[in-house]
C-alpha cells in the first residue's frame, strides 16, 4: 500500500508522541490507534500501515536473533548476551537459534545490525572478494 506524505508526517508525530519516556508506551500508543480507528481521519489506513511500519522498527531494535552451528550452553549465552547488552543496552529480548549452514560461529542480528563471526560468513566473503 502506497502511504502519502501526509499519512507519514501525522503517523510519525503520533508515535514520537508515544515515544515520550524513550521508550515506546504500549498504553499510549493503544488508545492513539483507538482514536484513529474510531474517527477515521482522511487517509487513517495509511496511518495506521506508517505507525505499524514504525512500531515494527522499534521492536526490532531491542530484539536480538543469535544464530550459532550448535546449541550454546548458558555460559556461551551470558557471555553472548553480555557483549550484546553493553553494545544496545539493557532493554534486549534474545532469540537463540541453531543454524547448521554456519559451519561455526555465531551470526547476530540486532534490528537491522547484523554481526557474523560465522564460518559460512567468511566463506562468503572471501568468494566475493576474487
Amino acid at each position: 500500500m502506497k502511504v502519502s506524505k501526509a499519512a507519514k508526517l501525522s503517523a510519525n508525530r503520533i508515535f514520537r508522541m508515544c515515544m515520550a519516556t524513550g521508550s515506546l508506551n504500549e498504553s499510549l500508543m493503544r488508545s492513539a490507534i483507538q482514536k484513529i480507528v474510531t474517527q477515521k481521519p482522511r487517509d487513517y489506513m495509511g496511518i495506521l500501515t506508517a505507525l505499524k511500519r514504525s512500531i515494527r522498527l522499534e521492536l526490532a531494535k531491542n530484539h536480538a536473533v543469535i544464530e550459532s552451528a550448535a546449541p550454546l550452553d548458558l555460559e556461551e549465552r551470558s557471555r553472548a548476551a553480555d557483549f550484546l547488552t553493553a553494545q544496545y543496552g539493557k532493554q534486549l529480548t534474545y532469540e537463540y537459534k541453531v543454524t547448521p549452514e554456519l559451519i561455526g560461529g555465531l551470526r547476530v542480528q540486532v534490528g537491522d545490525d547484523v554481526l557474523d563471526g560465522s564460518v559460512k560468513g567468511r566463506i562468503d566473503r572471501l568468494a566475493n572478494a576474487f
